[in-house]
């Protein structure tokens, strides 16, 4: 295994000599990328907080990001975490906006926070009007997303690709890696109705023109006999489709939540979070052969082996 890790300090690139445990931490929403490592002491290296990093692992481009703290132990050893672009989302601001989809939306913040693009999907759910005040810029992304996945049934992946910022569907995050009882050590398994299990959706409207508030239902009444009433309540913005989005919802959130955590699987160095790995596991009251989503992905780099552990969900999983 060819680990290469450079920092750059203007005009010069350093090659540091780093302890083994390079870990590279991905979340599918909500967090940026993390790479994290221990500088040996060396005196003629000399980089700041700001400063690039790179990490490529057998000619594979895995993390370009930016020194965001160092932290020095009694040896002089300096342990780095740097992030990946999605670190600048966590700016908050206030932005309101009409007629646009979640891709238009993204490229519009990368525009005015001078980040740089890649390959944006197009999405199809087109927001009629949207206020976001005093919000993280990944908060605002995510909620046009949610947008497109409870009205289109479509789930995108925002993500840092070494240095560009890149959307793609569920359906284009594929890759060819299968977790099962000789690729993955162990497994933490949970069944549960307590988290994001929903059998009754309400969905209120406050219609300004009419003066009278829409109400939208769906419900499964097997479920609410079997488990109680789990209601799930929100309100409807202008434009967004009453009926659609809690038939959606429903579908989403009808079923039992189950929590799946891989640890020191075989290390694949197409995996991230986002992606969809195939799992053939027999966890006992449910055996599972499909794809799944990787909500969180934690690569460990050694200097003979490559390990991670994966959250996964999928089908009634839910990271």
């Amino acid at each position: 295994m060819n680990v290469e890790l450079l920092i750059q300090n203007g005009n010069k690139v350093y090659a540091p000599v780093v302890q083994e445990g390079i870990t590279w931490d991905t979340e599918r929403k909500g967090s940026p990328g993390k790479l994290t490592f221990t500088v040996i002491k060396d005196q003629d290296i000399n980089f700041t907080e700001g400063n690039p990093v790179r990490l490529v692992v057998d000619g594979v481009k895995l993390f370009y990001g930016f020194v965001f703290s160092k932290k020095r132990d009694k040896q002089q050893n300096v342990t780095v975490t740097a992030y990946d672009q999605l670190r600048y989302l966590k700016n908050k601001d206030t932005y309101v906006y009409t007629n646009k989809t979640a891709s238009d939306f993204i490229k519009m913040v990368a525009d005015d926070y001078n980040l740089n693009l890649g390959t944006i999907e197009k999405t199809s759910y087109i927001i009629a009007s949207r206020v976001e005040d005093n919000t993280t810029l990944m908060d605002m992304i995510q909620n046009a997303l949610d947008l497109e996945l409870m009205n289109k049934k479509t789930m995108y992946v925002l993500y840092d690709d070494f240095g560009k910022l890149t959307l793609k569907s569920l359906e284009n995050m594929k890759v060819g890696v299968v977790i099962d009882e000789e690729t993955g050590e162990n497994f933490d398994y949970t069944s549960s109705i307590d988290s994001q299990t929903y059998n009754k959706i309400k969905l209120v409207y406050e219609n300004e023109k009419t003066g009278k508030r829409e109400v939208y239902i769906a419900q499964d009444s097997n479920n609410m006999n079997n488990w109680g009433i789990l209601q799930y309540y929100d309100t409807l913005q202008e434009g967004e489709n009453g009926k659609a989005k809690a038939d959606a919802l429903l579908s989403l959130y009808n079923v039992k939540t189950r929590n799946l955590k891989i640890t020191n699987a075989f290390g694949h160095l197409s995996v991230r979070a986002g992606s969809m790995v195939v799992v053939n596991l027999n966890l006992g009251d449910i055996a599972v052969q499909n794809f799944m989503l990787v909500e969180k992905c934690k690569h460990i780099f050694n200097e003979s082996e490559h390990k991670m552990d994966l959250t996964l969900k999928g089908g009634e999983f839910i990271a």
